[in-house]
C-alpha cells in the first residue's frame, strides 16, 4: 500500500483510510504488515509503526534478513506473504468480507481459498502506473477491485498538514520488500 500511493505520489492519512473503511459496514479489524530493520539507530517507518497501533490498527512486523548478492552488494528482504495469509484465514470463519491492500500476484490463490469459503474478497492497488501495480491474475480473482487512485480524494493527505522532516541526506539501499 505504502509503495503504491508513493508511486501514485500521494501520501495516504490512515485515520481517514479507517474512517472510510469503517463507514462502509463493520470493520472487525485493520492490518498494517511490514518488516522492520532491527539493529537501525532510527527507522523513518517507525514512527507511522507507532501511530498506526495506538490507532486503530493491529501492526504486524517481523525483522529483514540481510543478505549479500553474489557481486557483493548488501541486499535485504521482508516477506510478509505468510503473515498475511495465515491472519487472512483464522479470520475467515469469522468474518464476511476481506479487504487487501496489494497488487501481489502471489495472493490470487489465497483470494481464491477465501472465496470457497463464502467470503467476499476486495483488492485494492492500482491499474494508473506504469507498469501496474496489481498482478492481472489477482485483479480478476477478486471479487472487486479498488483503484486506490480513485480513494486519493477521500484518504490522501494534505501536504501541507506534513510535519517537516529531517532532510539530512540519507544512503538509500536497495531492498525486495513486497511493500504493495
Amino acid at each position: 500500500m505504502y509503495a503504491t500511493a508513493k508511486s501514485l505520489s500521494f501520501d495516504i492519512d490512515y485515520k481517514k483510510l479507517l474512517a472510510a473503511f469503517q463507514k462502509k459496514g463493520y470493520l472487525l479489524r485493520a492490518y498494517y504488515y511490514t518488516a522492520l530493520i532491527e539493529d537501525q539507530e532510527y527507522s523513518s517507518i517507525r514512527p507511522l509503526i507507532d501511530w498506526l497501533d495506538y490507532n486503530g490498527y493491529k501492526v504486524v512486523t517481523k525483522p529483514v534478513k540481510e543478505f549479500f548478492d553474489s557481486s557483493g552488494r548488501r541486499k535485504i528482504k521482508g516477506n510478509m506473504d505468510i503473515e498475511l495469509a495465515v491472519d487472512v484465514m483464522e479470520l475467515s470463519e469469522h468474518i464476511d468480507h476481506v479487504v487487501l491492500f496489494s497488487g501481489d500476484g502471489d495472493f490470487r490463490s489465497l483470494v481464491e481459498t477465501v472465496q470457497r469459503r463464502g467470503r467476499k474478497v476486495s483488492v485494492v492497488s492500482t491499474l494508473v502506473t506504469q507498469p501496474p501495480m496489481i498482478a492481472d491474475d489477482l485483479r480478476r480473482q477478486a471479487d472487486h477491485f479498488i483503484d486506490l487512485a480513485d480513494l486519493i480524494k477521500e484518504v490522501g493527505r494534505d501536504p501541507n498538514d506534513r510535519p517537516q522532516r529531517d532532510r539530512t541526506p540519507r544512503v538509500e539501499e536497495e531492498d525486495e520488500f513486497d511493500d504493495y
